[in-house]
């Protein structure tokens, strides 16, 4: 009999976890009252905002305009620019030119992977209005001292949270630090929908009016709009199915980080990098990424893994700033580190329903790649 193929994540493993109660949100949506907002989704802003430890959650239709919408609540637009990384899903950047302003990268931590403090306090310029710390692979970026290099220059700390959903910072959970956060709930995230959903989170009660107005047309009620806005509105089905799934993340999160001290068990003493946690972070392993000596390593362990029933991912293979797309307008400065990651790094499977006897195969199949080299 054929082995099954272990996958990097597999969310559809997780819906049949949770399968009964699942299905018994769905049922209650669709023979409820309300299929575009509603007390469903109300009901969930208000959960994952107390989960997190905010006053104020607003759900959206995903996690990038997550971010474009929290922009546009600053009054951040054409002119203006952001620092971020280049390290990071281009949904980061993307959502900043939706909003009109110049994406200005930075370069990442050589043990977080998350941005380079030093690097970013060197971008700033008079144009400077915001901040985004992404939370890479489930690990918190320097919240303190991002914290205080935007007090110090009139900064907004916007933190994108899309894949560290419970990490916590210096006993803070993620998403509570910031003047807003951003979440996406793509099926694949440790909190994830079936299909796109997204939230933005604040304890500023204007931003969260404005917010509201800006996922709904600019309607300050039905059919009048006292702003331009948009239509991105967070389905009543998938706040549904969110609320279950929030009731489970806790157990889901120390599943996580019980594969990933097993990983760093069995691949100890190989010629790869692994994953480090930060003294006073709690890292919640989105992804369990490696780094290889080389793009050759990285590419030929792959391919070996694959042979043996293992799809590994990478993330990601290029910097958001040599894609043609961004590459000709943003605005960056050396991205040795984002560089090298792109061409070194490797995702190999973690997910909580990932079984005990899966792992070790996947633990085994890296260990004989090295052990054949």
């Amino acid at each position: 009999m054929e082995e099954k193929v272990i996958q990097t994540a597999d969310p559809g493993a997780g819906y049949l976890a949770l399968r009964t109660e699942i299905d018994a949100a769905i049922r209650s949506v669709l023979e409820g009252p309300a299929y575009v907002l509603g007390s469903t989704v109300s009901r969930f802003e208000e959960e994952f905002a107390q989960y997190v430890g905010v006053a104020h959650g607003i759900g959206v239709n995903n996690g990038t305009d997550a971010i474009h919408l929290a922009l546009r609540a600053l009054d951040i637009g054409p002119g203006d620019e952001v620092i971020t990384v280049s390290h990071t899903a281009v949904a980061t950047v993307a959502a900043i030119a939706m909003a009109g302003a110049t994406p200005v990268l930075a370069d990442v931590d050589a043990r977080t992977r998350t941005i380079d403090v030093d690097r970013a306090a060197s971008l700033i310029t008079p144009r400077t209005k915001a901040i985004i710390a992404v939370h890479l692979y489930g690990h918190p970026a320097d919240l303190d001292r991002l914290g205080a290099l935007c007090n110090d220059h009139g900064l907004a700390l916007i933190e994108d949270c899309a894949q560290a959903h419970g990490a916590r910072w210096q006993g803070k959970v993620v998403g509570s630090i910031g003047r807003v956060s951003t979440f996406s709930f793509y099926p694949t995230k440790n909190l994830g929908a079936i299909g796109d959903a997204g939230m933005v989170l604040t304890n500023d009660e204007a931003i969260a009016g404005r917010l509201r107005l800006l996922r709904q047309y600019g309607w300050e009620r039905p059919q009048y709009s006292i702003i331009q806005g948009w239509n991105s509105r967070m389905d009543p089905l998938q706040a549904g199915i969110l609320s279950v799934k929030l009731r489970h993340l806790e157990m889901q999160t120390t599943r996580r980080r019980t594969l990933a001290a097993a990983y760093r068990d069995q691949l100890s003493g190989l010629p790869l990098l692994l994953p480090t946690e930060q003294d006073g972070c709690k890292h919640v392993y989105h992804l369990y990424v490696v780094e290889l000596q080389d793009e050759g390593t990285r590419d030929a362990l792959r391919s070996h893994l694959a042979k043996r029933g293992v799809n590994a991912g990478i993330h990601y293979a290029y910097g958001v700033h040599e894609q043609p797309a961004y590459k000709e307008w943003i605005r960056t400065s050396s991205m040795k580190g984002t560089e090298r990651l792109a061409r070194t790094v490797l995702s190999l499977p973690l997910y909580p329903e990932l079984t005990d006897a899966e792992q070790d195969r996947v633990s085994h199949a890296v260990r004989t790649f090295f052990e054949q080299a």
